[in-house]
């Protein structure tokens, strides 16, 4: 398949992904929402441990010392801030106004230049300036035109573009929880050889390493409870229900994600 029909093929299946409207009417909040808070978590962590695996370093040892990055869907930093001693200036990009502010207040402690830019990539692509090297991660499974995102990202880079995300979409892993509870099935695709197929077919020279998440998806039991309440819209009441549940699917202690690191070097 050619581009086109592979990103409407991605466009399709990410679609498949809604939740039917009669399930959406009884949510407490939004199930697609995220926390700052959590995501602040993560950021610290990764400050704190920092990561040698793929993505890290692919894009250190594509930046100039230092350089500038642009983090694309950037949540509280975690996938540019580590990079710190290689940065000159970073150029963050999210929908969230309060991901951005946790970015800002890490960054200043650190000593990184940074500029936050609210809203949707592309459509705020023309407010960033080219950097050295462009970062999206854990972004791609929102993004419904991913062809039109991947090239603004290369447009946007003049040496390197890495791409994290999950090897399968990241609500796949409560699926039987969906069965059980509202009787209904969810999607298998898009999975990262989607993102994979269509960056190779954009014509860039795609490189592909995959490895376990370094992270536990959840500390415990009642976390994954709360988090599943939220996410197949059931109120939180529920939540010890939901815990019970999924021992008996056998879902607790839950498996570590395959991570997926996708990166292609920029051709002038």
């Amino acid at each position: 398949m050619d581009a086109e029909e592979l990103a409407a093929r991605w466009r399709d299946r990410l679609e498949s992904w809604a939740i039917p409207d009669e399930i959406l009417a009884g949510a407490s909040a939004d199930p697609f929402g995220h926390s700052p808070a959590r995501f602040a978590v993560r950021t610290d962590r990764a400050l704190a441990e920092p990561d040698d695996g793929p993505t890290m370093t692919r894009l250190a040892e594509a930046l100039p010392e230092p350089g500038i990055v642009l983090d694309v869907g950037s949540g509280a930093g975690a996938s540019s801030l580590p990079l710190r001693e290689h940065i000159s200036e970073l150029y963050a990009v999210d929908t969230s106004a309060a991901m951005l502010a946790e970015l800002a207040v890490r960054a200043d402690k650190l000593g990184v230049k940074v500029t936050t830019v609210e809203g949707l990539w592309p459509d705020v692509s023309v407010r960033v300036p080219r950097a050295d090297v462009a970062i999206s991660a854990h972004v791609a499974y929102n993004v419904p035109d991913l062809a039109g995102f991947l090239r603004a990202l290369n447009a946007h880079a003049s040496r390197r573009v890495v791409l994290e995300l999950s090897h399968r979409h990241p609500m796949s892993w409560m699926t039987p929880l969906w069965q059980h509870f509202h009787g209904i099935d969810r999607p298998v695709r898009p999975i990262a050889e989607d993102a994979v197929a269509l960056v190779a077919a954009l014509g860039y020279g795609v490189h592909v390493e995959e490895r376990e998440a370094p992270l536990e998806r959840f500390s415990s039991l009642e976390q994954l409870a709360q988090s599943a309440c939220h996410r197949i819209c059931l109120p939180p009441s529920r939540a010890e229900e939901v815990g019970a549940t999924a021992l008996e699917l056998g879902m607790w202690p839950l498996p570590r994600e395959r991570w997926v690191t996708i990166w292609w070097d920029v051709r002038e």
